[in-house]
């Protein structure tokens, strides 16, 4: 059974950075997908990031120049780095293996930006 652990999240001024890390067991990373997706109160679901098998990457428009996806397939660790964060950024993150609709999920980790 895949299970995801994410960690980093925190509070962050605005134009701050921060880095998420997630970390999976059961699976690897090698063979699937892996990404991020969002959930702020309110809102529905917005997937964050996302690198293939291949590594090839796909951003929300939202974070395009602002965050970077890669992964670790020998650690199965997958990381966000999110610079220039706004408060609009404020929501808890999951990452997930293989697909952001269906793919197995984390307990998620909370990022607030506020002054």
């Amino acid at each position: 059974q895949v299970q995801l652990v994410e960690s980093g999240g925190g509070l962050v001024q605005p134009g701050g950075s921060l880095r998420l890390s997630c970390h999976a067991s059961g699976s690897s990373f090698s063979m699937y997908a892996v990404g991020w997706v969002r959930q702020a109160p309110g809102k529905q679901s917005e997937m964050v990031a996302h690198i293939g098998s291949a590594d090839n990457t796909h951003y929300a428009d939202s974070v395009k120049g602002r965050f970077t996806i890669s992964k670790d397939n020998e650690k199965n660790t997958a990381f966000l780095q999110m610079n220039r964060l706004k408060p609009e950024d404020t929501a808890v993150y999951f990452c997930y293996l293989g697909s952001p609709a269906s793919g197995a999920r984390g307990q998620g980790t909370q990022v607030t930006v506020s002054s």
